[in-house]
């Protein structure tokens, strides 16, 4: 365990590809059956209906990527929460008109926007939101940009629910086996780093509490997963 005892960030390679290169549109392909082998919409589905008290109006997803994962989410969860507003923020845009329609189908509303996480959290004071999802993006940061974001976010909502990769031999070993799904070179990089960069224990919950927020729930979850649940000190504040 000392190789993995401390995080180590690498540049991933997907984060340095073209949105159309082929090998980023094949390991997009890699990371949603990733996302299902580690049963990640599960997870946050569960971690949703544990903490969200009533069924919310507003969510937001930071790193939302293509929008697959909220959608596997949504799907758990549209029955007992119609209506929802949700906000896919990704630095890239990627979701198609064919993913829209299934969330409107679900009766959920989306909006994208493209814009760094950063860039749109310091400019978009006045925007505020039921809970914050975040899945498998927190680890692409040092801590001290943890901090900075994490203050940035807390404000915006009463709730933060993250699931990241688990910092563990296990998964570390798992991603050797990639290959077996047929991932490409691209994936089976990012997916051991990503491991390598993951948390642990309650490291999500020190940089919550820098960021002055009130950590709710931090543990392993399975095999390959690590989640954390944060409140804002003052509870987010109503729109």
């Amino acid at each position: 365990m000392k190789a993995l005892s401390h995080r180590s960030l690498v540049p991933e390679i997907l984060d340095g590809l073209a949105a159309d290169d082929p090998r980023a549109l094949t390991s997009r392909r890699d990371l949603r059956r990733i996302n299902a082998l580690m049963f990640q919409a599960r997870i946050m589905a569960s971690l949703l209906r544990k903490f969200v008290p009533t069924p919310p109006r507003r969510i937001l997803e930071i790193g939302a990527g293509d929008g697959t994962f909220m959608l596997a989410v949504a799907r758990r969860i549209a029955k007992h929460w119609p209506q929802v507003e949700l906000t896919l923020l990704d630095r890239t845009g990627l979701v198609t008109a064919a993913l829209s329609a299934d969330f409107g189908r679900l009766g959920w509303q989306i909006e994208t926007i493209t814009c760094d996480v950063f860039d749109w959290a310091e400019r978009a004071e006045s925007k505020h939101f039921d809970a914050i999802t975040v899945n498998l993006f927190l680890h692409h940061f040092h801590d001290a940009q943890l901090v900075h974001l994490l203050s940035l976010l807390a404000p915006k909502a009463p709730l933060l629910l993250a699931t990241e990769p688990l910092r563990a031999m296990p998964a570390l070993a798992a991603t050797r086996l990639l290959p077996v799904i047929g991932a490409n070179d691209v994936t089976r990089h990012d997916a051991a780093q990503s491991v390598r960069a993951g948390f642990r224990d309650s490291e999500l919950s020190v940089l919550w509490l820098a960021a002055n927020g009130r950590p709710l729930e931090e543990r392993r979850a399975g095999l390959f997963s690590h989640i954390f649940v944060g409140a804002s000190a003052d509870g987010g504040r109503d729109s």
